[in-house]
């Protein structure tokens, strides 16, 4: 048996062809990532945003400015990882443009849930049901570290606050959640 020498790019890519090809300015190639990737990222930017007309406008806008810095992507991770950095970020900017951003931050978590109830899709899992009764701070704080795995300190750098306030946000969502699971 010989043994392998790993590198750091010694996984295997699914993407990679098609990133290379898109890179290059094949469409095709482009239309084929999208179809690949859209669903998962509609399900981030859904979450963080919690509204499905505005997850769309933010996927659009994912894969439009992928298209702008694909030729960007060095291949040090997979392609998948780079895009859903790419996505958080566009998605992240967008909700801050949004006027209503700051004021749904501030706003407590009962109102907001009656805000959402009439945009709520009726097929939605428990957990993405009560994360839209969440302020929007918290949820992204909780979307991003619990579901999406990010470390505090990087979350704190993509939404521009504290590592403690992440901290703090995904302990109040964590309360928040568990009681609202005690009454489901």
């Amino acid at each position: 048996m010989t043994a392998q020498v790993l590198t750091h790019n010694s996984f295997q890519d699914p993407d990679a062809d098609l990133v290379k090809a898109a890179a290059k300015g094949d469409i095709n190639a482009f239309q084929q990532l999208f179809e690949r990737h859209q669903r998962k990222i509609y399900a981030l930017v859904w979450r963080l945003a919690g509204d499905n007309a505005m997850a769309e406008d933010l996927t659009q806008e994912v894969f439009i400015k992928l298209w702008d810095v694909i030729d960007s992507f060095r291949g040090e991770s997979k392609f998948s990882t780079w895009l859903h950095t790419v996505a958080t970020r566009v998605a992240i900017s967008e909700l801050r443009k949004q006027r209503n951003w700051q004021h749904l931050q501030l706003t407590d978590a009962s109102d907001y849930a009656e805000q959402l109830t009439h945009n709520e899709a009726p097929d939605l899992g428990t957990l993405d049901r009560l994360l839209l009764r969440l302020p929007p701070q918290t949820r992204a704080v909780f979307v991003l570290h619990c579901i999406e795995g990010l470390r505090h300190e990087d979350v704190a750098q993509e939404l521009s606050i504290a590592v403690g306030t992440s901290k703090a946000q995904v302990h109040r969502a964590r309360t928040m959640l568990e009681e609202w699971l005690s009454h489901e």
